[in-house]
């Protein structure tokens, strides 16, 4: 736990922080649990999505605070494709019990460059937009995307975290344009909630495991498991979309 807080703040962040999954106070940072804790409070006085988006060296480090739910990652990461930005990495946290916030901080560029203020703050109101319903995330992607194309090379697998007692999805396949917007968006249709996500971009390859809860919230049975990581790589591969 963070040193040199006030008691009533160290009392607040516990008491944050039995929302989250058991492995949240062992291994996440104090300087991210603190950053969340921030980030749950605007959300609270604003009582509509928190997003930031600064400039970090040639990128820019974007963070993210709202109520969790199943079509969210899709909307963020469609108006992420929407505007042609890549993601270096990805950090998602979600809490498990009630009010189920989740935070994500995801590092962006645009053309090997951090984003303009204005182009900053247009992407952070198209999520908005997106998340409000204003803004068509498909219509403006199938302008520069076939979305009925599969992904290349997909392998996904399912199973039950021994670490951090969390059903788990490994997706697996080749990089290319509009990749995390349609994993999301599989992700979507099979209506999984997302509480905690791990990135690796490694020689062409993109490896995403998400931490799940099932529909409703509920933990998902080995079995359904392993007919969700089936359904999620047809999808990917185009086949069910």
């Amino acid at each position: 736990m963070a040193l040199g807080l006030k008691q009533s703040t160290l009392e607040l962040l516990k008491r944050f922080n039995r929302s989250f999954p058991q492995f949240y106070e062992q291994f996440v940072s104090s300087e991210i649990q603190l950053q969340n804790l921030r980030l749950a409070y605007q959300l609270y006085k604003s009582r509509q999505a928190v997003i930031e988006l600064k400039p970090e060296g040639n990128k820019n480090a974007m963070h993210f605070a709202y109520r969790n739910q199943s079509f969210l990652l899709s909307d963020i990461f469609g108006v992420l494709a929407a505007y042609g930005l890549t993601i270096h990495s990805l950090s998602l946290y979600g809490q498990i019990y009630p009010p189920m916030l989740v935070f994500v901080k995801l590092i962006v560029s645009r053309g090997g460059k951090a984003l303009s203020e204005k182009t900053a703050e247009n992407v952070g109101r198209a999520v908005k937009e997106a998340l409000a319903g204003r803004f068509e995330v498909e219509e403006m992607l199938a302008v520069e995307f076939n979305l009925d194309a599969g992904l290349e090379q997909v392998e996904t697998e399912f199973y039950v975290d021994p670490v951090f007692h969390l059903p788990a999805l490994l997706i697996e396949a080749d990089n290319q344009a509009g990749l995390f917007y349609k994993v999301m968006y599989a992700i979507w249709q099979e209506d999984l909630l997302v509480v905690n996500a791990n990135l690796l971009v490694w020689r062409g390859r993109t490896r995403l495991i998400l931490y799940l809860l099932g529909p409703n919230e509920s933990l998902i049975p080995e079995y359904l498991g392993h007919k969700i990581a089936e359904g999620v790589k047809q999808r990917l591969l185009g086949r069910r979309f």
